[in-house]
């Protein structure tokens, strides 16, 4: 039997149960994908919009850096934003810092967002895995109860094998369900150091320059 066979005999055995737990695994996928994408895309343009702009802070030409990041998508460039808005009115360390963390109150969840599906849709393909299992077994001894005795065994033997598909589908898609969103909560993670690290970077600098007039707009 050739591999794509034993594939479509595995569904075919698993029953009715076998289609939430596809319905749920394409759920899955589709937000692992995204979420992905999106944090790809997030850190790359995290650290390409601090590498430009991070010589423009040490100069001190905070103006500049602000018609940059004024137009920029990136979340660091949305923080700093932030951050020199705040300074047309007060040079205060603190309130440039409050003005910041607003920003990444806005942009952490954005990060965060959809992640927490995976977790709860790996626990939920196991629960539906489980019940299929289960009703499967009912239906099985059920069966049984009015064959011939000889023939008990097997086909005792034969019905947990097809119950057994669906708990062994879902450990295939919860297992990795878990690992995707491990990695994805730590990359999101990452990505929020790297945030308060520039910011940090960007108050360490206003000290500096705290001389300076307040970029005008």
């Amino acid at each position: 039997m050739s591999a794509m066979q034993t594939v479509v005999k595995f569904f075919q055995d698993a029953g009715l149960f076998i289609y939430p737990s596809l319905l749920i695994m394409a759920l899955g996928l589709s937000i692992a994908i995204e979420r992905f994408i999106f944090l790809y895309r997030a850190r790359a343009e995290n650290r390409k919009t601090w590498e430009r702009l991070l010589p423009l802070l040490q100069g001190g030409k905070f103006k500049e850096v602000y018609s940059q990041v004024a137009k920029s998508d990136a979340a660091i460039g949305k923080i700093i934003a932030n951050g020199l808005q705040r300074m047309q009115w007060s040079r205060r360390r603190e309130d440039i810092d409050a003005a910041m963390e607003e920003g990444m109150m806005e942009i952490v969840p954005r990060l965060e967002k959809r992640t927490h599906y995976i977790a709860t849709f790996a626990n939920v393909i196991m629960l539906v895995g489980l019940l299929g299992t289960i009703l499967g077994l009912i239906k099985a001894f059920t069966a049984v109860a009015q064959v011939n005795p000889a023939e008990k065994a097997e086909m005792l033997s034969a019905s947990i094998s097809i119950a057994m598909n669906n708990t062994a589908f879902a450990l295939m898609v919860a297992i990795p369900f878990l690992l995707i969103h491990a990695y994805l909560q730590a990359r999101t993670a990452e990505i929020v150091d790297s945030l308060e690290a520039a910011k940090i970077s960007f108050l360490n600098l206003l000290p500096l320059r705290a001389g300076e007039a307040a970029p005008a707009h």
